[in-house]
């Protein structure tokens, strides 16, 4: 796939994309990672009723572990199933596998059912997320790839609004297992405009070439850490929780380890070095992303802690993608100095939000709407503390990047930015238990978790700071 240069034709208008059969196409694309960002959404909003019906308080994060991890694994064999199936038959493949993990997700009965279908859902949704970019190139001229890819970016926008609504109120009616059902439908919809717009042309033949080769070792080693950390979080003793994150942490170092000699790499050449500018770029992506992953509780923490509605609780969480949306609409267009300057100070907003939240999500003290309009704009903070400096940081990536590694460079943020957001949830989980989540439980279990949690995760937001202190103009 070739890399959009600055030589590019001039960018199309919005009207281009959306006239005549581009506009189909382009809905054909974007259904699919719309559908995905959904689903993290609605799973994020229904979770805490989950647990009530079905039990599993302590494998709480492990829905977006498993889920996270499952889309990494799914996003590095979309380039294969790509070149095997053809764009369409890769598309419904995707969809079809999507589809069963919800299926899968609305029947359960105990946790470790719903556990085994968020994996499968992860599974069809990294594909479905990975392809919605690799199609562009496929299906637009070159003039509409950037309106495209903001389109498709956009989704995650248009997820904050409806995920948790859909999951909010199937939530408080009593019946959180329609929100996974509703998904069916969504799903053979989107099966049936791929199968109609993404038709072969008559006559066409497959592209000539090798099939893509995937680095299967640092994939497997990356997904390892992860488990291993998360399976450190249901050990009850400080011992194994430590053996679970030392573990973890050798993993993730041996996956750096192979990729710097690899045939077959994960990273451009150089990022996986120690010290390397690129390789720093790479370690605050992971970074921040790890910071965000606090998310996953705080549904849990408002419902229990303030007496939130799963609708008020799923959206005042929805914040965060908001401000991450709105941070980077609003930095994009600084270039030079002033893109240096929001680059470095993103992390210190996230750092000290996530601290406020640390002092707010415990207390009890405050009046309910100026609670809600704290927590509303911290949360906005600890996405804007990675929105702000979302854009710049990619510019970084593609100008530090070797000659004809653009295209591997661009692809390693998708694995990069997973990976935090998996081990972040995982070590999100082990930190919650560790902190009294389970024993005592409760109100007082909550509290000293969300103390916990929200202060010992403003630590990554800080180190992508200190990362990123030496960026230069």
């Amino acid at each position: 796939m070739s890399d959009i240069s600055l030589s590019s034709p001039a960018t199309a208008s919005w009207a281009s994309l959306f006239q005549g059969r581009n506009g189909l196409l382009a809905v054909a694309l974007t259904g699919g990672v719309a559908l995905h960002a959904v689903n993290v959404h609605i799973v994020t909003t229904v979770l805490p009723s989950v647990v009530q019906d079905i039990g599993g308080l302590d494998w709480y994060a492990w829905s977006t572990t498993l889920f996270v991890v499952a889309s990494i694994i799914g996003a590095a064999l979309s380039v294969r199933l790509l070149a095997v199936l053809g764009p369409r038959a890769a598309c419904i493949a995707a969809l079809a596998v999507f589809a069963l993990g919800s299926a899968a997700c609305a029947s359960a009965l105990s946790m470790p059912w719903l556990l085994a279908g968020r994996s499968v859902q992860g599974l069809g949704g990294g594909v479905l997320a990975a392809l919605s970019y690799a199609l562009i190139q496929v299906v637009f001229v070159p003039a509409l790839w950037p309106r495209a890819v903001a389109l498709v970016s956009g989704m995650w926008g248009i997820a904050t609004l409806c995920g948790p609504a859909v999951g909010g109120l199937y939530a408080q009616a009593g019946h959180w297992r329609w929100a996974f059902w509703t998904l069916l439908p969504l799903a053979l919809a989107q099966a049936a405009l791929v199968a109609v717009q993404l038709r072969p042309a008559p006559g066409a033949r497959p592209a000539a070439g090798g099939r893509p080769l995937i680095p299967v070792a640092q994939i497997v080693l990356l997904a390892s850490s992860v488990l291993a950390v998360a399976a450190g979080s249901l050990s009850a003793g400080l011992g194994g929780q430590a053996l679970g994150v030392a573990c973890g942490l050798a993993l993730g170092a041996a996956a750096l380890a192979i990729d710097r000699r690899a045939a077959v790499r994960m990273l451009p050449s150089g990022a996986a070095r120690w010290g390397s500018p690129l390789g720093a770029i790479y370690a605050a992506v992971a970074l921040l992303l790890v910071g965000t992953t606090t998310e996953i509780y705080i549904p849990y923490f408002l419902q229990t802690l303030h007496g939130y509605t799963p609708l008020a609780a799923g959206y005042l969480t929805a914040a965060m993608a908001a401000g991450w949306s709105c941070g980077s609409l609003l930095s994009s267009g600084r270039e030079g100095a002033a893109a240096t300057r929001l680059l470095r100070g993103a992390p210190v907003l996230g750092f000290a939000s996530l601290l406020v939240l640390a002092l707010l999500l415990p207390t009890t003290l405050l009046s309910a709407g100026l609670h809600m309009l704290l927590c509303g704009l911290a949360l906005a903070g600890v996405g804007a503390g990675v929105g702000v400096g979302w854009p710049h940081l990619l510019v970084r990536v593609l100008t530090l990047a070797p000659a004809g590694e653009g295209g591997m460079a661009s692809a390693a943020i998708t694995t990069v930015q997973l990976y935090g957001m998996a081990i972040g949830a995982a070590i999100a989980g082990l930190v919650a238990n560790a902190a009294g989540l389970i024993a005592p439980g409760g109100v007082a279990g909550a509290q000293s978790a969300a103390i916990w949690l929200f202060a010992g995760f403003a630590l990554a937001p800080l180190g992508a700071a200190l990362l990123l202190r030496g960026i230069r103009n």
